[in-house]
């Protein structure tokens, strides 16, 4: 299974006035973390919505279990991987880790959507290519 991995350092911009990461920050990272997983397994987003006739790839769900804070000057590293994959559709999870401690377990959904043949004019799921599948689970 394809896992990324990537270090952030926490910055001011980041904090609320307590000085923790303000958690929507957190979930710009997610977004972030699960472009550069992408590319890094030599898919950018771009290139997928180009290449396969996409509108976009569009978080449908997402949630996070947050258990430890972090503050400005931290080092966090994100861990993220593609966990299944459905016909148009698939989950990625995030695990932040503070140190060696679990500190965010963050889960997002993810669509291909495309123009609807039927009506351009809407949207319909597309899905998901199968080399992209091989790739994420084969690692």
């Amino acid at each position: 299974m394809f896992v990324h991995r990537r270090d952030v350092q926490i910055q001011w911009g980041d904090c609320d006035p307590a000085n923790i990461v303000y958690y929507p920050r957190y979930f710009e990272m997610f977004d972030d973390s699960t472009s550069i997983m992408f590319e890094a397994a030599g898919y950018s987003k771009q290139d997928i919505v180009k290449t396969y006739g996409l509108v976009g790839i569009p978080m449908v769900d997402t949630r996070a279990k947050f258990y430890i804070a972090s503050t400005h000057g931290d080092w966090i590293t994100i861990e993220s991987r593609v966990e299944s994959f459905k016909r148009s559709s698939f989950e990625v999870t995030h695990k932040v880790f503070k140190g060696q401690d679990l500190a965010i377990e963050a889960f997002e959904t993810r669509v291909l959507v495309g123009r609807d043949p039927q009506n351009p004019e809407k949207l319909k799921s597309a899905p998901v290519p199968a080399e992209i599948v091989e790739k994420f689970t084969k690692g």
